[in-house]
This record gives structure tokens, sequence and C-alpha cells, in this order.
């Protein structure tokens, strides 16, 4: 599995919807989770885009020479920005963090939002245009001189002079529920990604894509976009999901939830459709709770529970054909410890440091306080977790 965490670039906390126990997402905060996300032996991390962060291509950039290993999804805007800048600009941050980017197709399902980027197009017509860029920037990226006229857009000798460290471009990922966004991915990138839904409805996503690649002759990989609730037992890890959202009234949902049904985005749709609105019937299957999305767009949902049972929820989805996680938590900095100190020992993570008894502590630990200030803390699997007495949910 390649997990990736999340940069909060649009504001953190303990809390949804509430300024109390919010932080300032400051560069030095940033830091502090990318820097944390680095050493824990993420994949890398993803940032989000839009009016309500803050820029994405500028947050990742000054997390360049803070980081060593860390990777960084970063989102392509077509029709915010041209094809031929968008190749400089990625060829750019591929060398300078050599070759740690990668990209996030986004094509935008706030009308309002596009509108006021200069965007006057329809949701299919969004697609068409994004498909029009990808055709140009590909192929640039790819160090052909271009000429290319279509509906949306035209270019004549684009060209780059300087190519990416990644041939013939870093990876391309995309979400969309809806068939022109299962059409750009079957055709033009490299990940296709979902939000956390049910199983069943992830399962058909998939099918479809991989149906629609396989009669391109393409292969393309799937990820999971969620968030982690994940305590040390079952119980515990409710009480953290009813507590992330115990500021929450029903004006506040009201209004997320009307500002959310004028989005165009099919994706924004199902997560809403999951709850309705609603805080009584939250869990909408077994351990995926859409508490999350009662306020905040996108990814609205969350696994919650013990660490065994949270895996095994992963484990489920890999299953489907995800071999991509990209999570998240509240407050972002605590949970990127919480959840690579509890998940990664019982995922087949790619890039983890594997802080087991099999660690050689003379080079990197010992782990833990000194004991007395004498002996060293028994290494991980030495410890066994004791039984763990079963609770309500």
């Amino acid at each position: 599995m390649d997990i990736l965490w999340f940069l909060p670039t649009h504001g953190d906390g303990r809390y949804l919807g509430t300024s109390e126990g919010a932080r300032a997402v400051d560069l030095s905060y940033l830091r502090q989770i990318a820097q944390a996300a680095d050493s824990l032996g993420y994949y890398g991390v993803l940032l989000p885009t839009g009016r309500s962060c803050q820029d994405a291509w500028i947050a990742a950039a000054t997390m360049i020479p803070v980081t060593e290993r860390l990777r960084f999804l970063v989102a392509l805007r077509p029709g915010v920005t041209s094809p031929t800048t968008a190749a400089r600009m990625t060829s750019t941050f591929d060398r300078l963090s050599q070759g740690r980017l990668l990209l996030n197709v986004v094509t935008g399902g706030d009308p309002g939002e596009a509108e006021g980027d200069g965007i006057f197009l329809s949701h299919d017509e969004r697609y068409a245009a994004t498909a029009e860029f990808l055709a140009i920037y590909k192929r640039v990226l790819a160090s052909e001189t271009v000429d290319y006229e279509g509906k949306h857009l035209r270019v004549r000798g684009a060209k780059l002079l300087f190519p990416p460290l990644q041939r013939p471009h870093p990876p391309l990922y995309i979400g969309g529920s809806s068939p022109p966004a299962h059409a750009i991915a079957a055709r033009d990138v490299d990940v296709y990604l979902t939000w956390g839904e049910p199983p069943e409805a992830v399962a058909a996503k998939v099918a479809d894509v991989r149906r629609r690649a396989q009669e391109l002759g393409r292969t393309v990989r799937f990820g999971l976009r969620v968030h982690i609730i994940v305590r040390e037992t079952e119980r515990a890890a409710w009480d953290a999901a009813e507590d992330l959202i115990r500021h929450l009234d029903d004006a506040s949902i009201a209004a997320a939830q009307n500002a959310f049904a004028n989005f165009e985005s099919e994706g924004q749709r199902r997560m809403s459709a999951l709850h309705g609105g609603r805080r009584d019937k939250l869990e909408v299957s077994p351990n995926l709770w859409a508490g999350v999305g009662l306020v905040r767009g996108g990814a609205g949902t969350a696994l919650v529970g013990d660490p065994e049972t949270v895996a095994s929820r992963l484990r489920a989805y890999a299953a489907l054909g995800i071999d991509t996680f990209i999570l998240s938590g509240y407050p972002h900095l605590e949970e990127a410890y919480r959840v690579a100190e509890l998940l990664f020992p019982l995922l087949p993570v790619s890039t983890a440091a594997k802080r087991n008894g099999a660690v050689d502590h003379n080079v990197t630990g010992p782990f833990g306080e000194i004991i007395g200030q004498r002996y060293a803390p028994k290494p991980l699997a030495a410890t066994p977790r004791p039984p763990r007495a079963p609770d309500a949910q």
C-alpha cells in the first residue's frame, strides 16, 4: 500500500465547524506535519485546492527543502492554468524536488468558485476542456513540439526546454464519479481516486474504470481518500468521532449542506446522500462514519475503530483493487503519528520504517523513554497488546 497523509492548507483544529480548538495553519505548522509524515514513512501528502485553501503549489514548494523523501500530490487545474504553463511548473517542481511530485487533476465542482476563476463551462464541458488540456500537457512534458486546435484550447509550437525528472511525466491522479470523469481516468491518468464510500459502491466504480481502461488497452491503479479515527479501543474511537462534531449545531449543518447542494460534482452529491444532513444515522457501512461530511466538502467519511478493525477495513478496500490510500485526521499533526503508530504495523505499507522487534536499536533507537535512567524499553514486538474487551457501538 502507498499511504499518503494530508496537509490541511484550508485550516485545522480539534473540532469541526467551530473556532474552538482551531489552529493557525502557517509555515511552521505545515512544516511540522510534512516533516512528521516524512519521518514516519508516509508515501506522500495531498494538498487541497480551491479558494478556501492556500495555494497548493506554493505551499508544497516551501516543503521541498525541509523534507527528504516525501512526495507531494498537487492539483492541476485545467481552465485555471494553461497546459504549457502547468507543464513548466510541473517540470520545475519535479526537478527541484528530485522527482517527488504527484499530480491531481481537478476539474472543479463548485460553479460559483469556477466563475470566480473565469470559468463559465457546464460540468461536461469542463471535462471536455480537461481532456484537451491533458492532450497538450502530456505531449509537451514528453518533449514534443505541439500544435493543437480544439474546441476549448489552441496552441502552436508549444514546447518545454527543461523536461521533468520523472518521464514521460509525474504520475497523474484524478477523482470523479460521473461518466466523463471515468472516461478521462481510463484514457489519461495513472491512478483513479474515489472518496470513502461503502465497499460495494467503490467496487462498482473500480469495475467501471477498469473496464473502460481495458477497452483502451490501458491499466489504471486505484486509490481511496478517507479520514481515519483510530484509537486503541473501539469505544474510544467512536467517542473521538462524536467529540469531533460535538460543537456542530443544526444551523451550521444546514448552511453547509445548502452550499454543497449547489455543486455540480457527482461525488459531492454521493457524499451528501450518505447522511442526508442528519446526525442520527452516520454509520453508513460497518465502521464507515459520515460525520465529517456534515460540514466538510469533498471527502466526508472516516473509518472508525480500533487498529485491528480499521486495518481490516482498509484491507477489504485493497481486495477491491485499491493500492493507494490518502488518509487524514483532526488535528493532522497528532493524528499523523497516531495512524502511523497504530496502523502501519498491521498493513503492508510501501515505505514506512519498520519499528518493531527486528529494528537494530543500536542504530535507530531505543524507542521510548529509558526506564530508571538505565534500561531500554522492550521492543514493541515483545510487548503484546492485552486482549480487548468487547465494546458497544
